[in-house]
């Protein structure tokens, strides 16, 4: 999962008469450093390459953030993120406590590390760390991170609780396709079949978001609600637009309860 960086700042009145620079002046670029400036550029750099899927290159620049400004907290966020598509948990989990050390309220990495640590089956670990970036009232990416905490629930078997996360989410973010997805399988596996059936339908009415995904997921409802045309129905939009997918050959064998 991609993120991004945030920061809150609070400004304050500076009196117009006064040409003095002092302490409690806003930071321009006037102020940055040649060091921090070069820290910048490579993570910019850095941030690319790893939306790219080049992940060696990325971390060579992060590297060279690094070096530049050993304090900068997002660089060990990213780097953290880095090595884990890497397949180095060691180096990752390092990275992620590395960055909290330079700030402990960066709900960001928090984000990553509690991702991280539910990929690992630490889902213990993972819901605290979800719950602190989620105790911060300036953390802007609350949905997102409910989100997360709601499918990392799920995994660990919670369904009760991924459902009142997931909920939760929805109602924060109700135009984001990833909850109203994940919170339809939810109530499909606790067998609210009604309500999973409400949420796919919301998602598969949109042209541009149906995938192969959606589709067996609402013929897997419509399966367990004894709608046989409306599974037909869904079939056929399988076979036709995805026939070489994984859903459409479990929808040719009747695997419905996989």
């Amino acid at each position: 999962m991609l993120t991004s960086a945030l920061a809150a700042c609070a400004s304050r009145g500076l009196e117009a008469s006064s040409p003095v620079r002092n302490d409690k002046d806003i930071t321009t670029a006037s102020d940055e450093t040649e060091a921090s400036r070069r820290a910048r550029l490579h993570m910019e750099l850095a941030a690319g390459y790893f939306g790219r899927g080049q992940m060696t290159t990325a971390l060579d620049e992060v590297k060279i953030a690094l070096e530049a400004d050993p304090t900068r907290g997002e660089a060990y966020n990213l780097r953290g993120l880095i090595y884990a598509n890497l397949g180095d948990d060691r180096l990752a989990e390092d990275s992620f406590r590395r960055a909290l050390q330079l700030n402990a309220r960066d709900a960001d990495t928090m984000q990553n590390f509690g991702y991280f640590l539910c990929q690992k089956k630490r889902y213990a670990e993972a819901t605290a760390m979800f719950d602190q970036a989620l105790a911060d009232p300036q953390y802007r990416e609350q949905s997102r991170t409910m989100l997360t905490k709601g499918v990392c629930q799920a995994f660990a078997g919670q369904l009760a609780e991924s459902e009142v996360t997931l909920l939760r989410a929805y109602r924060l973010d109700p135009a984001n396709p990833s909850t109203a997805v994940n919170l339809a399988e939810v109530l499909y596996r606790r067998g609210d079949y009604l309500r999973a059936r409400e949420y796919i339908n919301r998602v598969n009415a949109i042209p541009t978001l149906v995938g192969s995904q959606t589709l067996w997921l609402a013929a897997r409802i419509e399966h367990r609600l004894g709608n046989r045309s409306g599974v037909q129905e869904l079939g056929d939009q399988l076979r036709k637009r995805f026939p070489d997918s994984r859903e459409t050959a479990a929808f040719e064998q009747g695997r419905f309860d996989e």
